[in-house]
């Protein structure tokens, strides 16, 4: 029974099969109180294992933070909107939201900061009812962690 295990890059090449057992006995070591210090490009599992993330580019130690605190602080919200019928130019009204509109144009998304005391809903489901704009559902969307990692590599560079 190790106190520390490194493992590096410990699913490359692995079948989908021998990846769920070992993923089974790592999450087993970690609740005997082992530590585990994981290097992987394969983010998705860094995001379900971990409690704690480092981010290393070009050898530099960008940072090292609490999973959840990193997802808070740096997270983004994204409210989908998906329209009653298709726009093809947002009015004037709408422009201080910075909605994204896809290609089509049946489908809106707001990006909000889930730690400001306002988001912005309600002004912009009331500026979309002044403008005649309707949608026939909604979905929210949590930034990812390969997400916030992809924007701290990007303003690094």
């Amino acid at each position: 029974e190790p106190q520390i295990l490194f493992l590096d890059e410990p699913t490359a090449g692995v079948d989908v099969e021998l990846r769920r057992d070992m993923w089974q006995l790592v999450r087993e070591l970690r609740e005997t109180g082992v530590t585990i210090i994981l290097t992987t490009h394969y983010i998705e599992e860094a995001e379900e294992m971990a409690d704690r993330i480092g981010v290393i580019t070009k050898g530099e130690l960008l940072l090292v933070e609490d999973k959840t605190a990193l997802m808070h602080k740096l997270g983004r919200k994204q409210l989908i909107l998906q329209l009653t019928a298709p726009v093809t130019a947002l009015p004037a009204a709408l422009a201080e939201h910075q909605l994204a509109v896809s290609d089509d144009g049946t489908t809106l998304t707001y990006t909000y900061d889930t730690q400001q005391e306002h988001t912005g809903i309600n002004a912009l489901l009331r500026d979309l009812e002044a403008t005649g704009i309707a949608f026939k559902d909604l979905q929210t969307r949590q930034s990812s962690l390969e997400d916030i990692f992809v924007s701290l590599v990007r303003h690094q560079a």
